[in-house]
């Protein structure tokens, strides 16, 4: 132990004659695990310093506790800061309730750090590099929650290094990753650092308007006015679309077996999904279509077989076969 604590925990020197004045029964019960010590050259720890450091170290850990939980409910109690100020403010808070009880722990405790000079120097280089992408992570959520380019509850696209893009809503922001939650219900934790490096597609940073498209095929023999009113009249109709920006319907082009439309819709609400809007709308196009009697074309194909000898055979195969099971009949 370095030589600020080898001379005895001073806290535990300080109580340890403050007990033996009030009472003598407990002040031989001190006595006692004190006797009980551990020396290694200059250094000795007995039981009741242990004990004693013991009490110092869960007293700092519920004043932490304790006062980071204050500090919350204050906070929501506060008006005038929206959710990311909050949650900054909070972090913010925390890690300085955090240094105060370290800080108040070392006091205690007697520790002098000018001895822990240069074995705080080595053993911090060496901490320092075993959370490098910690404390990364952690100055990465300070700043997303600064710029609040990225908040609690926004809806965000993000590809991870396959490249296949998870959808889902930021639940929180923590110490070192945000929590994503998936529309089954998934959650990821996803570093801090990936969201300032990465490029994420933020679905309600600047507005929560989505707009989605949904391609639909109409047959050539169809009225294509009439077609594109109905698919208008269906967006509209759907409970999650919005009137404004009002739904529209734009020709792609002209395919193999139908003619290519798309029904552009907006909603507001991208955290409940957007397959369940695509398959809104489509289940309404299909009834209007259905009532109307507009026909959605499935691929066709004409096969063409060139003549040759070996079809030839075959075909007369086939039709001699028939023809002999005519016959027995």
């Amino acid at each position: 132990m370095p030589a600020g604590l080898a001379r005895e925990v001073g806290a535990a020197d300080e109580l340890r004659s403050a007990v033996a004045r009030r009472s003598d029964t407990v002040g031989e019960i001190v006595g006692t695990l004190d006797s009980w010590a551990l020396s290694l050259g200059s250094m000795r720890v007995s039981g009741w310093d242990l004990l004693v450091v013991l009490a110092i170290v869960v007293f700092c850990f519920l004043f932490g506790k304790l006062g980071s939980g204050l500090a919350r409910r204050a906070l929501r109690r506060t008006k005038g800061l929206d959710s990311t100020q909050e949650l900054l403010a909070e972090k913010l808070i925390t890690i300085a309730i955090w240094a105060l009880a370290a800080f108040l722990a070392i006091d205690l405790l007697g520790i002098d750090l000018t001895a822990l000079a240069v074995f705080s120097g080595a053993f911090g280089l060496a901490i320092g590099f075993g959370l490098q992408k910690t404390f990364g992570n952690l100055i990465a959520g300070i700043i997303l929650l600064m710029d609040k380019s990225i908040k609690p509850g926004d809806v965000i696209v993000i590809a991870d290094q396959a490249g296949q893009s998870t959808f889902g809503q930021i639940r929180k922001i923590g110490v070192r990753a945000v929590s994503l939650v998936t529309r089954d219900q998934k959650e990821y934790l996803i570093p801090n650092e990936n969201l300032m490096i990465n490029q994420v597609e933020n679905w309600s940073y600047s507005s929560r308007n989505v707009r989605i498209q949904v391609p639909v095929g109409v047959s050539y023999e169809a009225d294509m006015d009439r077609a594109e009113k109905l698919m208008l009249e269906a967006a509209k109709s759907c409970e999650r679309v919005l009137a404004s920006p009002p739904p529209v319907v734009w020709m792609k082009g002209f395919g193999d077996s139908s003619v290519d439309f798309t029904i552009h819709c907006w909603i507001q609400d991208p955290e409940e999904g957007v397959g369940n809007v695509q398959s809104a709308v489509l289940k309404k196009v299909w009834r209007a279509f259905k009532d109307n009697g507009i026909e959605i074309p499935f691929p066709q194909r004409d096969i063409h077989l060139r003549s040759s000898d070996q079809i030839d055979r075959l075909l007369a195969a086939i039709e001699a076969r028939a023809q002999t099971g005519a016959d027995r009949r």
